[in-house]
């Protein structure tokens, strides 16, 4: 090979390289193009902000100005922008503390509301003051708008009032119809009454209607319906399935009779009407007594062929076995369990009649003292587990002691003035408010703000 061979071959090696800087600028060129070209996705920079994408080799974040290096580490110009007014303070915000939505897990537990609803009616039991009543039934029933739920059996408020309207109205028909003990001067209408013989003295048909008879039948009146609005309260916030679920194990046997009969009921009825509904539609009667004994086997049937069906499946899962129990344990566990409800019962009694405010409390709390301690020693026979257990929390806590609270409040308020919690009829005058009951029963709309939110139908 000569020199000019050389040459020539030199020459052709820096043609080479000349090509291929200038296919690279060339591609390079083409890439710029088509950076330009493409379209903002995914948080990139738009075809306006493309060409200035880089300040000193380092990417640009929005408005141009350089991103630092953690912003590349974390993604850089391909991470996304902020979303629009957001405040960039460079700390996390604070959540404010509200009342969480309910769930299953953070879900109230049933026998709290049935304590709250058994305080309300124990201070209604304590006062026959219209105005305190009515003082309760509206916390009863902003609590129950507040927190009651969709479910079937949180629609029972609305039949719980109506009756106590009518418990209402009977009560002030037997003031109107059978007089009343209250001996009264303003006179309102003379009914014709009705003779009896004279083993029926004390009693009377039709006569004097007096105002101050109506006023004392009105305030007993109230009592009792505040009472029963009270109870469904209780219904209507507690769910009945969870609360037998809860029940001790010593009611164990009762609370399953129980939840089986609420779940064949519905099925029972779904029975009648499908029945029913058959025979419609094949022309034959589906009322009366003929309607009846056609419709009625086939319903007893299949109740009992379900019944057999989950005996053999309650058998065959375990349901029904027993440790055993000296029999010691078992004696004391009857004697504190028949003990216990004694005492329940005659410190209810006392705390319902003005002359037992001294030993009504007392004795109601040793009687449930002795009674939950016979039931923990009558569970120790049930052998179970449980699923997903219902847990008494901090709002439960809160929400069974504004009952109890109430209640206690309003004992104490009878013990030292029983005028302002009972007032009279004769002379006739109208009730004044107390201030101090009255702010012990506003203690009872703590649960419309401790416990969870229920979830809104979607």
């Amino acid at each position: 090979m000569t020199n000019s061979d050389g040459e020539r071959t030199a020459g052709a090696g820096v043609g080479t390289g000349a090509d291929a800087g200038t296919s690279a600028g060339a591609g390079s060129e083409r890439n710029k193009a088509a950076a330009r070209e493409r379209p903002a996705r995914w948080g990139r920079a738009s075809a306006s902000t493309a060409a200035a994408a880089t300040v000193g080799n380092r990417p640009a974040g929005r408005g141009g100005s350089p991103l630092p290096e953690r912003s590349r580490e974390l993604g850089g110009a391909w991470a996304q922008p902020a979303a629009p007014g957001a405040v960039p303070t460079g700390r996390p915000l604070r959540r404010r503390t509200r009342t969480p939505q309910a769930t299953r897990s953070n879900a109230l537990h049933p026998g709290a509301w049935w304590i709250w609803a058994l305080g309300l009616g124990t201070a209604a039991s304590r006062t026959t003051n219209p105005l305190l009543l009515a003082l309760l039934v509206g916390v009863a029933g902003y609590v129950v708008a507040a927190r009651r739920t969709e479910a079937p059996w949180a629609r029972s408020y609305g039949a719980f009032v109506k009756l106590a309207a009518a418990v209402l109205g009977i009560r002030l028909g037997f003031a109107v119809f059978l007089g009343s003990p209250i001996p009264g001067t303003h006179v309102i209408v003379t009914l014709p009454e009705v003779p009896l013989p004279h083993w029926a003295q004390g009693i009377r048909i039709g006569g004097r209607i007096t105002a101050e008879g109506l006023v004392f039948a009105l305030y007993d009146g109230l009592k009792l319906a505040t009472l029963l609005i009270c109870v469904g309260a209780a219904n209507a916030l507690a769910n009945p399935a969870r609360l037998l679920k809860s029940l001790p194990g010593a009611l164990y046997e009762a609370g399953v009779a129980v939840v089986v009969a609420l779940t064949f009921a519905p099925s029972l009825i779904a029975d009648v009407q499908r029945l029913r509904a058959a025979r419609r539609l094949r022309g034959r009667p589906d009322r009366g007594l003929r309607g009846l004994l056609h419709v009625g086997l086939p319903v007893l049937e299949g109740a009992l062929e379900r019944s057999v069906a989950l005996a053999a499946a309650m058998d065959a899962r375990g349901y029904g076995r027993t440790a055993q129990v000296p029999p010691a344990v078992r004696r004391t566990t009857a004697v504190l369990t028949l003990g216990g409800l004694l005492g329940v019962c005659a410190g209810t009694y006392g705390l319902l009649t003005a002359e037992g405010g001294s030993y009504g409390l007392p004795v109601l709390l040793a009687g449930l003292a002795a009674a939950l301690g016979g039931l923990w020693l009558g569970g120790r026979r049930s052998l179970r587990t449980r699923y997903r257990p219902d847990l008494w929390g901090t709002r439960a806590w809160l929400v069974a002691g504004s009952g109890v609270a109430v209640a206690a409040l309003m004992i104490v308020a009878a013990s030292y003035d029983p005028v302002a919690l009972r007032p009279g009829v004769v002379p006739l005058v109208a009730p004044a408010l107390p201030l101090g009951p009255a702010a012990a029963i506003l203690l009872g709309l703590l649960p419309a703000f401790v416990a969870p939110i229920p979830k809104e139908p979607s």
